[in-house]
């Protein structure tokens, strides 16, 4: 499920501090630019109301779910509200575990490759490397020359339009966008702009390889 809403733009938009009265329209500049993963992560306001809002609004054209998620209790909830993919800055079992038997895609935080192999054994679906301006593409090239090719290696962390180049080359399948794409009070039409601006650098960069 989750490759294929992360096939034409492997991008996850991540609006940590969005608010209800504001998810419709930031949603749609994401929608617009072609972002098809948005995570609301659970330290936002009210983040189950956006996730509801949201995933009612765009529906199956779009993975929309939690970040920040940290207990198996939460996916439940997640799931009751429409989510359909957790993200969490930590690769807990038993959440990933919860996710798996919800159904619903699972991209757990990983730092190192124990932690990795550990959350695939747990069924994850793609691996989120966090943080990934601590890493660097040195590490990534190391990870993808372990971890299996199926596998979406996702760094997360310190990413923007200008080096993105650099991790895709040593192995990263796409990448988690935070504060560069969204920051809380942000109006729609700078994320459209900041969404516009990584969508084409995602696109320049992937005809490069």
């Amino acid at each position: 499920m989750l490759n294929d809403y992360l096939k034409d733009l492997p991008l996850i938009a991540i609006l940590r501090g969005v608010k209800p009265d504001e998810i419709e329209a930031v949603g749609d500049a994401l929608f617009e630019a072609g972002f098809r993963v948005i995570e609301i992560p659970l330290n936002s306001p009210e983040p189950l109301a956006s996730i509801e809002k949201l995933s009612n609004k765009l529906g199956e054209a779009a993975l929309v779910g939690a970040g920040t998620v940290l207990q198996p209790e939460q996916v439940g909830q997640v799931a009751d509200a429409g989510g359909r993919i957790i993200v969490s800055p930590n690769a807990k079992a038993s959440v990933i575990e919860a996710t798996v038997r919800a159904g619903l895609a699972s991209a757990p935080g990983v730092a190192t490759p124990t932690e990795g192999f550990a959350a695939l054994d747990a069924g994850a679906h793609a691996l989120k490397l966090f943080p990934a301006e601590a890493m660097g593409p040195k590490v990534v090239k190391a990870w993808r020359a372990v971890v299996p090719p199926d596998v979406p290696l996702m760094p997360v962390g310190g990413i923007n339009p200008d080096n993105m180049g650099e991790f895709v080359a040593a192995g990263a399948t796409g990448f988690g966008l935070g504060s560069a794409l969204y920051k809380a009070g942000m109006d729609a039409d700078t994320v459209a702009e900041n969404a516009r601006a990584f969508a084409s650098a995602w696109q320049h960069v992937a005809a490069q390889f």
